[in-house]
């Protein structure tokens, strides 16, 4: 390494050819160990871009990836759009974050999930449905926690779990009655303890007690008479104790 022109200053071998070495290295404005628009490290074309977001727009079709991935994350808005079609997944991430949401139509079925994940976070609510078929379970739970309330019927019966956890915690109450007989335990537990006194009595003969007691808790007294001969102790207790109180 060579000697830069301030005391402690060391120069990487290429900053003498660097064409930023007589403005932007003199004047602080880059340094080869922290802000570098020439080396392939991320952290430090950040340093660089960060320190000079004016010049990232000309590295958004650069070569390296890196490079068009942070200039990205710098540049005027209105230059991203060709990254929406960029061959690297990191790039079109940074642009999915970046652009207008009225772009994101065209990321609504990009092949990486991270990029589907935050155009779901995203879009427009009244969008979503688009998304509602996703091949990802992580990027349909993203949808089910926006979607309009009223639009999540068609995700009842998603195969995913976690799923339909996300839409029996936002189903209203009184439609959730068509998520009664739901085969996952925790689903049935966020039915149970959201949906409405008459709708419980559905639970009443549920194979698990936890569900049996939480809809024992809610549904009304006179048809918990069946729940006094149940095998479990808590069960008849709560229905002891609410039919003693009619």
């Amino acid at each position: 390494m060579a000697a830069g022109t301030d005391a402690g200053t060391a120069l990487a071998p290429d900053c003498r050819a660097c064409e930023f070495e007589k403005d932007l290295l003199a004047g602080g404005r880059c340094h080869p160990g922290e802000a570098c628009i020439q080396l392939q490290n991320s952290r430090r074309i950040d340093g660089f871009l960060k320190r000079n977001p004016g010049l990232a727009e000309r590295y958004l079709h650069d070569a390296q990836w890196e490079r068009r991935a942070v200039a990205a994350r710098y540049a005027p808005q209105s230059a991203l759009k060709p990254l929406l079609l960029d061959d690297d997944e990191a790039v079109r991430r940074t642009v999915a974050y970046r652009v207008p949401v009225s772009w994101l139509d065209a990321l609504i079925h990009d092949l990486d999930r991270e990029v589907r994940i935050t155009v779901a976070d995203r879009l427009p609510a009244a969008r979503l449905e688009a998304m509602v078929q996703d091949s990802d379970y992580l990027v349909r739970v993203y949808v089910a926690r926006r979607l309009p309330a009223g639009r999540l019927f068609r995700m009842i019966a998603d195969p995913d779990e976690q799923v339909r956890k996300e839409v029996a915690r936002r189903l209203p109450p009184q439609s959730l009655a068509l998520m009664a007989y739901d085969e996952n335990l925790q689903v049935r537990q966020i039915v149970a303890e959201r949906m409405d006194p008459e709708s419980a009595t559905l639970l009443l003969r549920d194979r698990e007690w936890l569900i049996r007691y939480l809809a024992a808790v809610k549904a009304p007294p006179e048809a918990l008479r069946d729940l006094l001969d149940d095998p479990v102790e808590e069960v008849r207790e709560v229905a002891r104790a609410r039919l003693a109180g009619i």
